[in-house]
């Protein structure tokens, strides 16, 4: 049986915005963490003391977490051999056709592959097209492996991690009955909700959260865009329309939303259920084309873009966040 003190746990991606919050908050929470990245230079900063990006409550912890020495830092995989849960937080891309590019998952798996031993618990926290963590499982399997596999998607917003990590409920899902309980085990220790379904559930439930407010963010620019279309303030119509109302209440700005997460996400829905997520494909042709818009708008209005500086506030695809 895992212990919660003698759960070894290594975290691959684990100096990144995704994955470093969390090695911390694991730390702290009595586990040893074994901080696995490629980037050295990130790393030797962090042991260092200095926390590599904007997060609200990161540099305290990291050196409360550092002054306990309940946390290392290594550049290869070989640290996972003496963990007994490995968690991958690594970014899954699309291809130039808009398809989800799995490849980056299955080479960090065989990356992996020589240092894994049964016993071990595996927790993939990336966005993954459905059906991937079950292929995974399946292909650790066919090698003889006998491990737990887990997908529990994260669902942070970057600079608010340590908080919403606590705070929001975590969606869990396991290979087995066993792995599931550890998993439980580990997250309880950090936040009081646990929401378990099955791995293609877990998968769609992610990609359906930002694929949902990828849409909004779409209702919202092509109103603007309609809205200056026929010279009407738009930022006046919204004012008036949410003022008191509450069913109006989460009604977003218009703006250049989304950033590539959310993108990404719809359209790997968008692959999912074969192109025909119009709605979706709807979505990106606004939220894409809106600086095309802009750039027209303020051509047509007689001022010469050629040879100017234009600046652009709030060009961070998520507020008070420097991952642009």
């Amino acid at each position: 049986q895992l212990k919660k003190q003698y759960a070894n746990i290594a975290v691959i991606g684990g100096a990144g915005h995704i994955g470093l919050p969390l090695s911390l908050l694991l730390a702290d929470k009595g586990y040893p963490i074994k901080v696995i990245d490629k980037d050295k230079s990130r790393i030797d900063e962090i042991k260092k003391g200095k926390f590599p990006f904007k997060e609200d409550g990161g540099l305290p912890l990291l050196k409360k977490v550092l002054k306990k020495n309940s946390i290392d830092f290594f550049s290869d995989l070989q640290a996972i051999e003496t963990c007994e849960i490995v968690i991958i937080t690594i970014g899954t891309p699309i291809d130039d056709h808009f398809n989800p590019d799995l490849s980056v998952v299955f080479k960090t798996i065989d990356e992996i592959r020589p240092f894994l031993k049964n016993g071990q618990i595996l927790i993939l926290r990336s966005t993954l097209y459905p059906g991937t963590t079950r292929k995974v499982y399946e292909r650790l399997k066919t090698d003889g492996l006998i491990i737990g596999v887990s997908y529990c998607p994260e669902r942070i917003a970057q600079g608010n991690a340590l908080i919403e990590l606590e705070t929001l409920p975590q969606i869990i899902s396991s290979s087995d009955t066993q792995t599931l309980e550890h998993v439980k085990s580990l997250f309880s220790n950090i936040t009081d909700e646990l929401v378990n379904l099955s791995f293609e559930e877990a998968e769609l439930a992610k990609l359906f959260s930002n694929a949902w407010r990828y849409i909004k963010f779409s209702i919202a620019n092509q109103f603007y865009m309609m809205s200056i279309e026929k010279g009407v303030d738009f930022y006046k119509v919204r004012d008036g329309m949410m003022k008191g109302y509450s069913r109006a209440a989460d009604f977003p700005n218009s703006g250049f939303a989304a950033g590539p997460c959310l993108f990404k996400d719809t359209m790997q829905l968008g692959s999912y259920n074969r192109q025909k997520f119009f709605l979706g494909h709807s979505a990106m042709l606004i939220n894409e084309t809106l600086p095309d818009f802009i750039v027209e708008k303020f051509k047509r209005d007689g001022n010469k873009i050629k040879n100017i500086k234009i600046g652009i506030l709030g060009m961070a695809f998520k507020a008070n966040c420097d991952d642009k």
